[in-house]
């Protein structure tokens, strides 16, 4: 169940609610997240019941059940609240430190009644900080009320310093009117009091601005969803609110619309603008049959398409609950904080105590003590723990959300940080998972070979023959008509067209018919050795040539191992393919290690033996790797789609691309970084505040420290430590091959770039090019390399030469051009 909770102001209050919410019988499990005030609480217990503890515990609970959609993020609201208190608060004050200050330190001119009367300006300053702290009661409301329910909170720390400072004040007055002490202005702490108020209402406004900011991705996709739909009703269309679209219904979308839920296109076609949740610029075609999400924008052609996913199901909706569902998760890294926060409150007052307590006993005067009582109590910040860790979750699965990259939860992002092995899958993971031509290599005439295999294989239902019909369909073969065709033992084809007898298969089956001279062995070992199936096609006995088909590497497979490499990964392949056709497919993506010949039921073993090594990854396709998914450190699911509800997986990609296990990896390491920076100069700042602001430095090097420069520093230290995390928004999640960023510990690329951008042109020898479709596939490849401005392949020089906008490595190259069957020379 997920529940909102009101009332809550810092570390101490969140550890509270947790407490009191897991004292509940049936609870099993509960995670309060302060950055978002909400509540995920797992078990058969009652809301009610659940409510009622959190109630009982001081505070105010509600069921969250707004769609993900509608929901809100009041926070911009609560920052111009507190902005409006806070401007009331220093006009105020404002006067007050000219009464107290201005005048008793710097001579200032007072108006004629207050002049000479030091009695009378006690009493304005009275008057002046009473005003401030009315204004400012929301502290002592909550801070009374969280001390009666035996849960004291920062804001009872913030009510005890300015109400010592205000009663000592006050008592000091006192004495002056009735001529019991000489003491003077000077020893009143009136503008301590209300500075503290006004300082720690101060830092409240940019805590709330600085949340405000941090929860800017989940209100981006919140205010993605559409509002309204057009559904067609007898052929009418009907403008109606998205709620009421249901599963089945036939919606319109024109040019320019955002599409309202997910749905199938049923007539039109059009390109459609996915940026939103995909981070992809590229408009993507869309036809009949192709599947369409909620917030993508139609932007060319007009489409009917039938509701399959709506409300809740969403594909934007699944994104916004896993963005939030990620925030809500506590990070392992978090527990020592979380232990910390639920004891800070009482162990602060016990050290003002005993600060009090020392100083009158050293002999100090009472005013001199409760200064440095107060010091200790309004300068310990139990926030900076609390924000520590959620914030910077916050961020990076808001940034990860941006870009197709999902964590499932807090931990998955901090164990993605600490990844040093990546395994993957081959077929689906590394290579498309649909076989290709690879190879045409004919005897004597390239367009005869084609035009024999694509009549041969037009009947064929084999995966290879489906790849050669596809390949003759894009060279504008047209296909001949055949007869007697025939499915033969031994992996081979047979049929006639006219006079011409036809025959198509593997070696085995086309010796059984005629003799394959010794070069055209040869040249089927080279293409079985880099992982291809040859296909020969012969017609009246005379061979025509071979035509290889294999499932060839996606275009960043090979930059993506490249840059998991550049992080210091190691990267292994494991597949159920043989030896042979898997120890190819590795060397031309790079990895590290193949596994070959591993069955499903087996991967989970393997990642066990690799998790002994060091934290292991596993990137997948969610089905038959589930286990190994599952088994693994992070589980990795890559080629969801639109899917993005995969058990198994504990990171889910939305684009079909490698290079995201990289931008996931390099992401992790980014947050959990700025987690230890936040923690560092969380748990640093009240090592070292709280020992200053209680006097012990006084001895030593005669510092102290006045309430208000306590206050101050409170205050200042939650902004730290928020805009520190907020400095990860500008994280660039795809890492370079040639990154520094994980040896210096900064967010940014540290790769050295001119300031200016320059153009360069790399040569690089290729062996294998026949064809122009040769010259096609490299020059595919290497322009899909981020860098490369445009590629020229000639397959008469052998060579291939590429212009580049930035530096690109020339591993990453020839990597490239080598995943595409081809062989690169020195």
């Amino acid at each position: 169940m997920q529940f909102r909770v009101t009332g809550m102001t810092c570390a101490a209050c969140s550890a509270r609610v947790e407490k009191a919410t897991l004292a509940v019988p049936g609870v099993n499990a509960c995670v309060v997240n302060l950055l978002t005030n909400s509540m995920e609480v797992s078990g058969t217990a009652t809301a009610e019941a659940v409510i009622a503890a959190v109630q009982n515990a001081g505070y105010g609970a509600y069921v969250d059940d707004t769609p993900k959609t509608k929901q809100t993020i009041p926070e911009d609201e609560t920052a111009k609240k507190l902005r409006r208190r806070l401007l009331t608060s220093v006009g105020f004050l404002a006067v007050l430190m000219y009464l107290s200050m201005g005048h008793t330190m710097l001579g200032l001119p007072l108006p004629g009644f207050l002049h000479n009367n030091p009695v009378y300006v006690g009493v304005a300053q009275l008057v002046l900080t009473v005003i401030i702290m009315i204004i400012n009661r929301h502290f002592y409301i909550n801070g009374v009320k969280s001390a009666a329910h035996g849960a004291p909170n920062m804001d009872t720390l913030v009510t005890l310093g300015s109400s010592a400072a205000f009663g000592y004040s006050l008592y000091v007055l006192l004495a002056m009117v009735n001529g019991w002490t000489t003491a003077g202005l000077h020893d009143l702490y009136f503008e301590s009091a209300a500075m503290i108020l006004a300082l720690i209402t101060f830092g409240k406004m940019l805590e709330a601005r600085s949340k405000g900011r941090t929860t800017d991705a989940l209100r981006g996709l919140m205010e993605l969803a559409p509002r309204t739909a057009t559904v067609l009703v007898d052929g009418e269309e009907h403008l109606v609110p998205v709620e009421q679209v249901a599963v089945g219904d036939i919606f319109a979308v024109r040019p320019g619309e955002t599409i309202p839920v997910d749905g199938v296109v049923m007539e039109g076609n059009s390109a459609v603008n996915e940026a939103t949740l995909t981070g992809e610029s590229v408009p993507v075609d869309k036809v009949v049959g192709d599947c369409v999400s909620a917030a993508t924008i139609n932007q060319s052609g007009y489409l009917k398409c039938r509701a399959t996913r709506v409300g809740e199901e969403t594909t934007l909706s699944q994104i916004i609950q896993l963005v939030e569902q990620t925030a809500a998760t506590k990070a392992p890294i978090a527990k020592l904080a979380d232990k910390v926060a639920g004891i800070f409150v009482p162990v602060v007052l016990c050290i003002a105590l005993i600060t009090l307590a020392i100083w009158l006993l050293a002999g100090e005067t009472v005013g001199f003590a409760i200064a440095r009582a107060i010091s200790v109590l309004v300068i310990s910040c139990p926030c900076a723990l609390a924000l520590a860790t959620p914030m910077a979750i916050m961020v990076g699965s808001g940034i990860g959300a941006r870009n197709g990259v999902l964590f499932k939860t807090a931990a998955a992002m901090e164990q993605a940080g600490r990844i040093r092995i990546v395994a993957l899958d081959k077929t689906g993971t590394i290579t498309a998972g649909k076989p290709q031509v690879t190879d045409l290599v004919a005897v004597a005439n390239e367009s005869e070979l084609l035009a024999v295999a694509c009549a041969l294989e037009q009947h064929s239902e084999h995966p290879l023959g489906v790849a050669v019909r596809q390949y003759a369909r894009e060279q504008g073969v047209a296909v001949q008509p055949v007869e007697d065709f025939r499915v033969l033992p031994g992996n081979g084809l047979t049929a006639r067209m006219g006079d011409d007898q036809l025959l198509g298969g593997n070696g085995v089956f086309i010796r059984q018919h005629l003799p394959i001279p010794e070069q055209w062995e040869q040249t089927a070992v080279r293409l079985a050795e880099e992982g291809k199936t040859p296909l020969y096609f012969a017609a009246n006995d005379q061979l025509l040539g071979i035509i290889a088909v294999a499932d060839t590497l996606k275009p960043d497979s090979a930059q993506a191992v490249a840059q998991l490499k550049a992080l210091g990964i190691r990267v292994v392949m494991l597949t159920g393919d043989n030896r042979r056709t898997a120890t190819a497919i590795g060397q031309q993506a790079g990895v590290d290690e193949v596994v070959a010949e591993v069955l499903p039921q087996d991967k989970e073993r393997e990642i066990r033996r690799l998790m002994a090594e060091g934290p292991t990854a596993m990137v997948g396709d969610g089905i038959n790797d589930a286990p190994a998914l599952t088994a693994a450190d992070v589980g990795i699911a890559i080629g969801a789609g639109t899917d993005i509800a995969m058990d198994a997986a504990d990171v889910v990609l939305m684009h079909s691309r490698l290079s995201d296990v990289p931008a996931a990896l390099h992401l992790g390491r980014a947050t959990l970084r700025k987690i230890r920076t936040n923690l560092f100069w969380a748990f640093f700042y009240n090592a070292l505040g709280i020992p200053l602001a209680a006097g012990a430095f006084i001895p030593l090097f005669g510092l102290q420290l006045n309430p208000m420069f306590g206050a101050a520093a409170m205050c200042l230290s939650s902004f730290c430590v928020m805009t520190n995390t907020l400095r990860l928004s500008r994280f660039k999640i795809h890492p370079h091959a040639h990154t520094k960023s994980d040896c210096c510990g900064c967010d940014h690329d540290c790769t050295i770039q001119n300031k200016e951008e320059t153009i360069m042109q790399k040569t690089i020898k290729v062996e294998g090019m026949m064809c122009p479709h040769c010259e096609a596939h490299v020059k595919t490849a290497l322009e899909g390399i981020p860098g490369v401005e445009s590629a020229v392949a000639d397959r008469h020089t052998g060579t291939a030469t590429v212009t580049l906008s930035t530096e690109v490595e020339e591993p990453v190259l020839r990597a490239a051009v080598e995943a595409q069957g081809y062989k690169t020379l020195d």
